[in-house]
């Protein structure tokens, strides 16, 4: 099976996983309660590599997986409708998707406040001033306030890649030196 159909399956389950999720907190009230638990989760996966490594990998039987992210939503303080939608992910054993799941919530939620997500990748981290001047100028393309989920990859050397939606603006000086290279050899 090629890549991208791999790729495009884990969207598709991300995306129902994620759609469920909302319908049930949009019912409950509890939107901004689950994005937070949500938040407060990849966070801890973000931080810990043992954490990545139980939701990427195949190896762990449904049980371990439900046990040990019981155990880590527990102590992390998540609780109710997330802890829940977390076990019923791992009893299913589509753990590997969460990553997905849980961006698919953003955008479902931010759609639903009115809200765009962009996905900035940048050299170095932004500050304050650096952030609100970008969502400024997001807005004005986009005419929506926008919702900025910063990465840092120091290998782009500097400028920013931003995603929103389906369309990207890659102004990296890596994009530049190979658009550059490859215009030199092209002439020599």
């Amino acid at each position: 099976m090629p890549v991208a159909d791999t790729s495009q399956h884990i969207s598709g389950v991300a995306e129902r996983y994620a759609s469920s999720l909302f319908e049930l907190a949009l019912e409950a009230g509890s939107v901004d309660a689950v994005s937070a638990d949500l938040d407060r989760f990849q966070a801890l996966m973000d931080e810990s590599e043992d954490l990545r490594r139980l939701v990427a990998s195949p190896v762990f039987s449904a049980q371990e997986q439900r046990g040990a992210i019981s155990a880590v939503a527990e102590r992390a303080g998540v609780s109710g409708t997330v802890a829940n939608f977390l076990k019923v992910v791992a009893g299913n054993r589509r753990l590997f998707a969460l990553p997905g799941m849980i961006r698919a919530f953003r955008m479902i939620a931010a759609e639903h406040r009115g809200e765009v997500t962009a996905e900035v990748t940048v050299a170095h981290a932004l500050t304050a001033e650096q952030e609100n001047e970008l969502k400024s100028a997001l807005k004005g393309v986009t005419g929506k306030d926008v919702i900025i989920a910063v990465t840092v990859d120091p290998s782009i050397l500097g400028g920013l890649i931003v995603k929103i939606g389906s369309r990207q603006i890659d102004t990296s000086l890596r994009t530049k030196l190979s658009t550059l290279k490859l215009a030199l050899k092209e002439v020599g």
